[in-house]
């Protein structure tokens, strides 16, 4: 028999004793089922994402010729100048990149999509481009001087800001169905790197596929 049952029964049955009576308690949430709206995080996310990242990133942007020559001369110089350094000793610089390139190889079938992109038509990938929904790095996070690690409680929000960034960057991209290999490709995102000889992993905002 249900608990609610059973008080009622007990209510009825112990006519004697006075004050007896049922109380609603509010339901029980669903397993697993949190109330994003009310996630301090995701709202960060999402208030922030195309309102100031976006723009940020657009505005920045280097290209890829041009930052690519920068670096080599001084990447830190080159940091100052475009770019935003991570969190925590020996932190990668961040940078605004955009550019356009042959896609070499693909995988849009994946949950960690990705792209291998040639940008200075020498044949072969100089980069790759995360499309998600799985992406690793925290690249979006880092490049923006307003998210300061200071402003959150521990490593664990920061790192769910990270996460949250990367979700609503690869809910946005709109790729082309079937085969993308040999199609020119022109993108804009953020790469992290601690040095010239790094490989450039691009965490994609923008995606444009010419047909």
């Amino acid at each position: 028999m249900r608990p609610l049952m059973l008080l009622v029964l007990s209510c009825t049955a112990i006519l004697g004793l006075p004050g007896c009576k049922l109380v609603k308690t509010a339901p029980l949430a669903a397993e697993g089922g949190s109330d994003a709206a009310a996630d301090p995080i995701t709202t960060l996310a999402a208030e922030t994402f195309a309102s100031k990242l976006v723009p940020l990133i657009d505005q920045t942007a280097q290209p890829v010729v041009d930052l690519r020559r920068a670096i080599v001369v001084d990447i830190d110089a080159a940091g100052a100048a475009y770019g935003n350094r991570g969190a925590g000793s020996g932190a990668a610089w961040n940078f605004a990149v955009k550019g356009t390139g042959i896609v070499i190889a693909a995988n849009l079938t994946s949950r960690a999509r990705k792209a291998e992109v040639d940008t200075d038509a020498d044949g072969t990938a100089d980069m790759t481009l995360l499309l998600g929904p799985v992406i690793t790095g925290t690249s979006l996070r880092d490049v923006a001087p307003f998210f300061d690690f200071g402003d959150f409680r521990d490593q664990i929000e920061f790192a769910q800001l990270g996460r949250a960034l990367n979700d609503l960057a690869s809910a946005g991209l709109v790729l082309p169905q079937g085969d993308i290999v040999g199609k020119t490709l022109s993108f804009t995102g953020a790469v992290p790197l601690k040095s010239a000889s790094a490989p450039w992993v691009i965490t994609a905002t923008l995606v444009t596929v010419q047909p």
